[in-house]
């Protein structure tokens, strides 16, 4: 580890908006930077179709808004890397990050930024069918059910704005849904249009207990609440929205402080439990999980990591005149 081009100031690990942002702040600062992302830059949001809430922008897709954020950050010469981090010791002075590919990096500071993914339910068939008809991701798998019968589990925004995207594709689409009839967890406007879709139909008061079928999906098993009925609907695929979980089982054995559902605890300086390391994004304790929260959680980290880096090169810089 004495190659000093494995060294750097500040590694963010997670290439979403929040990662981004604070590579941008970091390289502006001119603080020798890696971005360490495990697959496309720009994570969940290369899922979005429409941004319409980011501002400066009426109308803005997903990927190109991410493209942009990518860009900014190139411009200020900071460096990305497609691999996934599996180990983080970071209780040194010098934090140690180690990837699946066995590669080896050092820092002064660390900003982990590795967002959520979707939560799974468990039951039988979910894993087994995965690829096959399971899915949790409408931009992502929709157009590979042309034509046929798709069951959406859940009734938050995601898997009402997501059912409704389903349907241009689909000929049907089938939404579970926990509540009494007429009640979804969603927005006003996504309620009101999800009634108003002809291709979509909701079975309330229910939840899916089973996945069917044999290479591929063939079908669900449901349970009414009420009556604990169970029955069988056909169908080809199915699609999971039932929330979010924090991407951060790799720091499981990190020490670092966390509440009781995963995310990370920081303070208001999106620094954690430990000196030089901090948290931003889905994976942090938060009221807001938009695009623009996550950006402003990386411009924080970013310039209290820029303070905590100038410190130490400080301190150091005493310590050697010594």
């Amino acid at each position: 580890m004495g190659d000093m081009t494995n060294s750097y100031d500040l590694i963010i690990i997670g290439g979403g908006p929040a990662g981004l942002s604070a590579a941008i702040y970091g390289g502006r600062a001119k603080l020798k930077t890696l971005v360490i992302n495990k697959g496309v830059v720009g994570g969940l949001v290369n899922t979005t179709r429409e941004v319409v809430n980011y501002p400066g922008y009426e109308q803005i897709s997903g990927p190109e808004l991410m493209k942009n954020f990518k860009k900014h950050a190139e411009n200020f010469g900071v460096e990305f890397l497609r691999d996934e981090v599996v180990g983080a010791d970071l209780s040194l002075r010098e934090k140690l990050i180690t990837t699946k590919k066995g590669k080896q990096f050092l820092a002064k500071a660390v900003i982990i930024a590795c967002g959520s993914e979707p939560r799974l339910l468990n039951i039988p068939g979910e894993k087994r069918f995965q690829g096959n008809g399971v899915a949790y991701c409408a931009t992502c798998d929709a157009e590979f059910f042309e034509g046929e019968h798709v069951v959406v589990i859940g009734s938050g925004d995601q898997a009402i704005e997501e059912g409704m995207y389903i349907t241009k594709f689909a000929s049907k689409v089938t939404v579970i849904v926990l509540h009494d009839e007429g009640i979804l967890d969603c927005n006003k406007v996504s309620s009101e249009k999800a009634f108003n879709n002809e291709k979509m139909e909701f079975i309330w008061n229910s939840t899916i207990e089973e996945v069917l079928g044999n290479e591929n999906v063939e079908g669900v098993k449901i349970k009414n609440l009420n009556t604990g009925n169970i029955k069988e609907i056909n169908c080809q695929g199915v699609f999971f929205f039932v929330g979010m979980v924090p991407s951060t089982n790799f720091l499981k054995n990190s020490n670092l402080k966390f509440d009781s559902n995963g995310y990370i605890s920081v303070n208001e300086l999106m620094e954690t439990s430990f000196e030089g390391v901090y948290a931003i994004g889905d994976n942090r304790v938060k009221y807001l999980r938009q695009i623009v929260s996550a950006a402003g959680d990386g411009a924080i980290a970013a310039v209290a990591a820029e303070g905590y880096i100038e410190e130490i090169k400080r301190l150091k810089g005493i310590l050697d005149r010594e």
